[in-house]
């Protein structure tokens, strides 16, 4: 090339490559991005006036030692997304309350919520043992 003259022709072929390749990594991790959690609010007391009552939903009760019960029948681990597809669509609001102890691991607790949402819970709510 003599000096003095200029480039007239820019070569795409490196521009394209790292574009593309910026596309295919966003791309793959957008879907980790966007997975959605289990939502969790603060009541207030009093907040559940004129509510569905408690004995219309799905109530499940997990016990210190890892113990399930649905709606006071004991229930395995094994049974409980079964029985929780037959329990939730008979609920009024669709919702699933849990009863649990100040010492479960709270693995134990988002099981449970994870089978409830899987088996058709649209409200999930947690309640702390005395």
């Amino acid at each position: 090339m003599e000096e003095g003259t200029s480039i007239n022709k820019i070569n795409l072929t490196s521009l394209v490559d790292v574009s593309l390749t910026l596309v295919i990594i966003f791309m793959v991790a957008a879907p980790f991005v966007m997975q959605t959690g289990i939502k969790v609010t603060s009541s207030k007391m009093g907040a559940a006036k004129g509510k569905v009552v408690q004995s219309e939903n799905v109530n499940i009760y997990l016990s210190a030692d890892g113990k399930i019960k649905v709606n006071g029948q004991p229930v395995s681990w094994e049974q409980l997304a079964g029985v929780l597809k037959v329990a939730i669509p008979k609920s009024k609001d669709r919702m699933v309350i849990l009863l649990a102890s100040p010492k479960n691991h709270v693995k134990q607790i988002v099981d449970i919520l994870d089978c409830a949402r899987q088996e058709g819970a649209v409200k999930l709510a947690i309640l702390k043992e005395r």
